[in-house]
Formats: structure tokens, sequence, C-alpha cells
């Protein structure tokens, strides 16, 4: 099937990438914010596959999924016979995209820093993409709007650390990270925000960090075997933030994406803080 459909690109000749772009009606997104914005634009229906890392809506994670964003499969991606894939600029390896353009199927790179002026960009260029630079407009505007609004609510200066569970090891999300900006934005200070991306913390590190405020996110507490065992932890049941019960479990998507609703997890992050 793929084969059959790599020669019917290469048969069908070069389509000019803005062309394609603006005609788009078979789109696979790669890379979970991207997918959101997509379906916050209106426009999720054009959508015929996206990756793992898509977890909201609901109506993302019914698609067919070809893989994780950060390792795309060629044939998964072509297999769906799109004009025109949405690529999180963190999306690869690099070789794959350039293999699924060089077939004729335009590939736009899209922002994806964790910043809030790359989610406005990334807004942008998805609306473009999908030639609805309008809706993409409104869409940053009503962004921008529910982030300020979040952010001059009251809430307490906390010391916190957020962690993950993937494998066993807990993971802490250190600085330059869409999760520590988030925390930032929220008024809340990063433990292990002079340190860059995620890390491994022990028990020990974690006990040492005496964070009065843990973040763990959905799928994290599901691994850890709930909240009552996460508490008791090694490490975590050492720490204020264990002795308080002060834990906010969060969507991983909200959480870890700086996506459309940035504005929502500062709130939800505030409320935890009291």
């Amino acid at each position: 099937m793929a084969k059959k459909w790599i020669l019917a690109v290469l048969l069908a000749g070069c389509c000019a990438a803005p062309v394609c772009a603006r005609q788009a009606q078979r789109v696979v997104s790669l890379g979970g914010t991207v997918t959101e914005i997509v379906y916050d634009l209106g426009e999720g229906g054009r959508l015929v596959a996206d990756d793992l890392s898509s977890l909201y809506p609901k109506a993302a994670t019914l698609l067919p999924r070809v893989g994780y964003y950060r390792a795309v499969p060629l044939e998964g991606v072509l297999s769906m016979k799109p004009d025109l894939v949405l690529a999180s600029e963190n999306a690869g390896p690099p070789n794959v995209l350039d293999r699924i353009r060089a077939l004729g199927v335009a590939v736009s790179t899209i922002s994806d820093a964790p910043s809030l002026s790359s989610l406005y960009k990334r807004v942008g260029q998805v609306a473009a993409q999908l030639g609805v630079p309008a809706k993409g407009e409104a869409l940053a505007a009503k962004i921008r709007g529910g982030i300020e609004q979040a952010r001059a609510l009251p809430g307490e200066s906390r010391r916190v650390l957020l962690v993950m569970n993937r494998t066993g090891q807990l993971l802490a999300a250190g600085g330059n990270t869409a999760a520590n900006e988030i925390l930032t934005l929220a008024g809340l200070h990063n433990v292990l925000a002079d340190q860059q991306g995620y890390k491994p913390v022990s028990a020990e590190g974690v006990a040492a960090l005496a964070p009065d405020m843990i973040v763990i996110t959905s799928a994290s507490l599901k691994a850890s075997n709930g909240l009552a065992a996460f508490l008791a932890s090694p490490g975590i049941a050492m720490t204020p933030a264990a002795r308080h019960r002060r834990v906010a479990v969060m969507d991983d998507l909200l959480i870890l994406g700086l996506g459309p609703r940035t504005g929502q997890a500062i709130r939800e992050l505030k409320k935890a803080a009291e």
C-alpha cells in the first residue's frame, strides 16, 4: 500500500507547497499542541491522522495514529495519503520529513519552542497553512486574553516540583521546558529551574529539593498506582508537599504542551497552590 502511494506521488509531479497547503483536505498533524490548534480553529475535519502526543480534544485520540512525532515513520505518514503535514519543529527525524517532502507532500514546520511568543506564532502558522488566517488571529487573541486574565488572579508563590513517571524512574521538569514556562506564568518557583530539560530525580534528590507543592501528570499518577501510593513513595513522602497533601494532578498535554489552554493551566495551578 505504502509503495503504491509513493509511486503515485512521484507520478503526480511536484505540487508547490503553498498551493498544496491552501487546498489541503487531508492533513496529518505531528505534535500535540499543533493538533489542538487545528481543532480550535474549527478545522479538525481536515485531519486524517495525528500522532501519539495528540491527547486533546477527545476527537484527536480517535484518529489514526502515525506514531510519535519525535520518531515519525515514513510509511505510516504516507499511508494516510496526506496533502499537507503540519509538523512541530521538534518532530523528526529530519531525514524522514525530508523524504516526505521529496515525494511531493507539503510539510510545514511549526514553531514549538517553550515560550508564549512561540505559541502565538504557532497559531498563526497553522492558520496560514490551512488557509484561515482570520481564524488564527481570533484564536490568538482569545488565548492571549485568557492568559492575561489567569495571570491577574491572586496566587501563592510556592516552590514547585513537576514530575513525570513514564518508566518507573521519576523525571522532573527543569528550565527551557514548556512546563517550566507555565509554572513561571502561574507565579510559581520551579525548584529545578536552574537545570535544563527533563532530568531523572532520585528519592534522595526529591527529598533534598523539599518542594512545598508537587505537580504530576494524570498519566504519571496512574503509572504510580494512584495518589496514596505516590504520596507514600520514597522521597516524595519526605517533602513538605506530601505532608500538606499539596499535589496538583494535571492533564498531560495541558501542563507539558504550552498550548491553547495555557490560561486554564495557570488557573488550575493557582487554585492548587492555595
